[in-house]
């Protein structure tokens, strides 16, 4: 099979909404990687198949999968003929970060009116004058989510100290990088302690979580008509290339080709420049 791959991303401008994309791909595998967004997925044609916290799901057509941020997960076709997907990103507003222990317990959720409600909320999101429409599809969608989340609600558990400080850092440091000698230093422990704590609470390396993070910055500012190469600085990448090899690698697409607006208008945002300046790489 010749592979390919076709993909339309875009800000809809609602709140709440902090991306769309229509993605169909036949041989593209995600590494292991995460959001800072909530990210929910249904599949029009084929199956995903997935790890999120160790644990490996499936995404068949039909059902609808939630997968929390701050939450290493990969993806792979489970076909041979690829998948077709629908992927809207939602901000902490639409769920909070509670219940993010409650997704990872259950991702995928066989209900068929969210399904359905989740297509309506995409039609209206890719058509300009329905904001309206899609904030009101928006509320019950998020509504029907906190209702299968909350039953399984349970109590936090304790935080990696060491881990969970180096994130923190790593937040602090998302633009100018951090080298993991100086992680090291500022949290007073040794480096390799500090990458497997990491690790081992997060399912993630340090440089690779640092990764995901800068894409997920890049990702807005393509979609708001930067070009490539501004918004590799921009982003704490050391140049364009740089960002291509990531972006081919996790969004699957060189970040040229990313913004592009919902398919059924093929239209571009408009370009707005931002300042942007060289930054390090980190650990």
């Amino acid at each position: 099979m010749v592979a390919r791959q076709e993909v339309s991303a875009w800000r809809p401008g609602v709140p709440g909404v902090v991306e769309v994309l229509h993605a169909r791909f036949t041989e593209h595998a995600y590494p292991m990687h995460l959001h800072d967004e909530w990210t929910l997925l249904i599949v029009d044609d084929g199956a995903v198949r997935y790890d999120l916290n160790r644990r490996a799901h499936g995404a068949p057509h039909g059902t609808v999968t939630l997968l929390p941020p701050q939450v290493p997960h990969n993806g792979s076709s489970a076909t041979t003929r690829g998948f077709r997907k629908r992927v809207l990103y939602l901000d902490l507003t639409q769920l909070d970060e509670g219940f993010i222990g409650p997704a990872v317990d259950g991702p995928d959720l066989a209900d068929a009116l969210l399904r359905r409600r989740v297509d309506q909320l995409h039609t209206a999101l890719a058509s300009p004058g329905d904001e309206l429409e899609a904030e009101s599809r928006l509320t019950l969608v998020a509504e029907r989510l906190r209702g299968h989340l909350r039953p399984r609600l349970r109590t936090t558990p304790p935080r990696n100290g060491t881990a969970h400080a180096l994130r923190d850092l790593l937040d602090e440091r998302l633009l100018p990088g951090l080298r993991l000698a100086e992680a090291a230093r500022l949290l007073h422990t040794h480096p390799a302690h500090l990458v497997s704590a990491f690790t081992a609470a997060f399912g993630i390396p340090p440089r690779r979580d640092l990764t995901a993070r800068r894409i997920d910055h890049a990702r807005p500012l393509l979609l708001d008509g930067l070009p490539p190469a501004e918004t590799a600085t921009a982003s704490g990448f050391y140049d364009q290339p740089h960002l291509t090899r990531h972006f081919k690698r996790i969004p699957g697409i060189p970040p040229g080709h990313f913004a592009r607006g919902p398919s059924i208008s093929g239209e571009r945002r408009e370009q707005r420049p931002r300042n942007a300046r060289p930054v390090a790489d980190g650990v």
